[in-house]
């Protein structure tokens, strides 16, 4: 039985021509022998599978062939080409720096450095994946690799630059090889396939090349695996059945639905790529990508950009013309962000649900801005509108029930007057006036507030508090009628020393976290009502009296607000030191207690305690 020979060492290129997606380096490569411009020391970095250890090969065989070609390839025919191919050459070394990675294997390569070649001109050592290599055997190899003889040559590969310490990088002519493109692959493998009597269709072999993702040996690995399970005719459907690949018709199938707003249909269809043993990942990752294509396909300046076969191209610029741009933009954020939360997500199957609903919702929803995931309409808050709506009737004469029946009102506007009577005009919004209201007054129409009992001081002014005087009061233009209140709500109300005390701790329970201090003073005071309108704060000395005073401008302001009257007077004294005063703090509880036994002072300075 012969034995078998796997496409990916069988067709393994043995010229720079025959390299596959690396012609910048190989016509580099050869132009440097050509000349003979060899440096000492080369690194050739990249993908896995894109032809590092081939070139390094190809050039060491090259520059040892004693009759090379004019194109300055090896001639196959010298002893030194027939010895490299018979895989018995003295003059290249392979080392495998995964499992030589130690300084006693460089070493030993630094010995071998200083025995010249047999044969040939040059000794060529080609290190693979080069990374693996400890730092105390690169520090070894610094010096060799530096000043080697005239007639060594070293080649490090690796598929991890970054790994290399700069010493080593600063040594070495660097060449980086790209990732071999889809059309390049799907070149080569018709190319092997007519060479192995295969018949394999454009889109599979398109498949297979995407699916290597720029690698050339797992592109040919996959194709042998391909062979195997077709028996020499490779179709799309055998290829995506045997790879566990996405058919495109499902994604083309699914983005009719978003065109159509068809949910049902999208989730069906979802369900049956489940069913089929697709992960919600792979099959959410392939619609990003497919959406991604439609994007591209919609301009011939980017249509390079698709790689695909040319038949499948065309469904792609047939749909393409029908999806919106701000559809394909907000269309690729949902699916990758659903990609993004995929992994952390306890219900994987709800989220993919969930993005594909948004995404079929994106074309009826044109007005959304949030990509699809916020409503159409937003509710305003009522009493933050800024406009007024004009209401072309309202009763002259409505009962105090009705107003204080009054749970939402629309607008309620306050006249300003410099008398102590307001007219309160409550209509229906117009577009002109805005205005604001007060929580007090909010909370006065609504029936939460204490009624107090207001102090009639009307006498002089000749103005009837129910009839005020229609001159005093200026009207605005588009409020036809007022609606007036028997209980003004500026006038200055009657209070008592409990109202007074329960604002002030109301006002303490505010204040910021800067002012702890004196807030707990305060919810710890009791203040005293002296008249009808003054009360006072009695502190314990003259650093918290300064302290309240400056707060009294805020204090009056707010109690009045509260109280409703105008007149609320705060004032601030030092008690006498006859006079007990509640104790608010550990230090004047301390000295309280230290006045009634001293034995307490001679334990604090014994123990050095402080007072804080």
């Amino acid at each position: 039985m012969e034995n078998y020979i796997v496409s990916a060492r069988k067709y393994r290129p043995s010229t720079f021509e025959s390299v596959v997606g690396q012609r910048a380096l190989t016509t580099t490569l050869k132009n440097a022998i050509a000349t003979g411009k060899l440096a000492h020391a080369y690194l050739f970095c990249g993908p896995r599978g894109v032809g590092k250890t081939t070139c390094a090969r190809i050039f060491a065989k090259t520059i040892n062939c004693m009759s090379p070609t004019a194109e300055g390839e090896a001639c196959n025919q010298c002893e030194s080409c027939t010895a490299f191919n018979e895989q018995r050459s003295y003059n290249i070394h392979e080392l495998d720096a995964a499992s030589n990675n130690s300084v006693d294997d460089i070493r030993q390569l630094v010995e071998q450095v200083r025995i010249p070649p047999q044969i040939g001109k040059y000794k060529v050592y080609i290190i693979d994946e080069v990374h693996m290599l400890s730092a105390s055997a690169f520090n070894a190899f610094l010096k060799t690799l530096e000043d080697p003889p005239r007639h060594a040559i070293f080649i490090l590969a690796t598929t991890e630059k970054h790994k290399i310490l700069p010493t080593i990088l600063s040594r070495c002519q660097i060449y980086d090889f790209n990732r071999i493109s889809v059309e390049d692959t799907v070149a080569h493998l018709a190319y092997v396939a007519s060479k192995e009597g295969i018949t394999a269709e454009p889109e599979a072999l398109n498949v297979i090349a995407l699916k290597a993702d720029g690698g050339m040996r797992d592109a040919l690995s996959i194709f042998d695996q391909v062979v195997s399970f077709t028996g020499g005719h490779i179709t799309y459907q055998s290829v995506i059945e045997n790879l566990n690949v996405l058919d495109y018709e499902y994604y083309f199938r699914l983005t009719d639905h978003f065109l159509e707003n068809k949910v049902c249909d999208a989730l069906l269809l979802l369900n049956d790529v489940l069913n089929k043993g697709f992960d919600g990942s792979h099959f959410i990752t392939g619609l990003s990508s497919h959406l991604r294509d439609l994007l591209v396909s919609k301009d011939s300046a980017t249509l390079p950009l698709l790689e695909v076969g040319a038949s499948i191209r065309k469904r792609y610029q047939a749909q393409a013309q029908k999806c919106p741009l701000s559809f394909l933009y907000r269309a690729m954020k949902l699916c990758n962000d659903c990609d993004l939360s995929y992994r952390a997500s306890k219900n994987k199957r709800l989220l993919v649900e969930l993005t594909l609903i948004q995404v079929t919702q994106l074309i009826a929803e044109e007005d959304d801005s949030v990509g699809g995931r916020s409503p159409k309409q937003i509710i305003k808050p009522i009493f933050t509108q800024s406009t007024v709506i004009q209401q072309p009737q309202v009763a002259q004469a409505t009962t105090r029930s009705q107003v204080n029946n009054v749970t939402r009102p629309q607008v309620v506007s306050v006249t300003p007057s410099t008398t102590p009577t307001t007219s309160i005009t409550a209509s229906k919004p117009t577009t002109t006036a805005p205005t604001h209201i007060t929580p007090t007054s909010v909370l006065l129409l609504q029936g939460k507030e204490e009624k107090k009992i207001p102090v009639i001081k009307m006498s002089g002014l000749g103005v009837s508090i129910k009839r005020p005087k229609a001159e005093d009061d200026p009207k605005p233009t588009n409020t036809i009628h007022t609606v007036q209140q028997s209980v003004p709500i500026e006038e200055d109300f009657i209070f008592n020393e409990r109202d007074v005390n329960y604002y002030w701790q109301e006002y303490a329970g505010r204040m910021p976290k800067e002012q702890v201090a004196i807030a707990k003073r305060m919810q710890n005071m009791h203040v005293n009502l002296l008249n009808a309108t003054t009360f006072e704060a009695v502190v314990d000395n003259e650093i918290i009296a300064k302290e309240f005073t400056s707060l009294i401008p805020a204090l009056q302001d707010y109690l009045r607000t509260r109280l409703k009257n105008r007149k609320v007077t705060m004032t601030v004294r030092i008690s006498a030191p006859t006079e007990k005063v509640r104790v608010y703090g550990r230090v004047e509880k301390f000295q309280m207690m230290a006045q009634k036994n001293d034995a307490l002072l001679q334990l604090k300075d014994e123990f050095g305690l402080e007072l804080y």
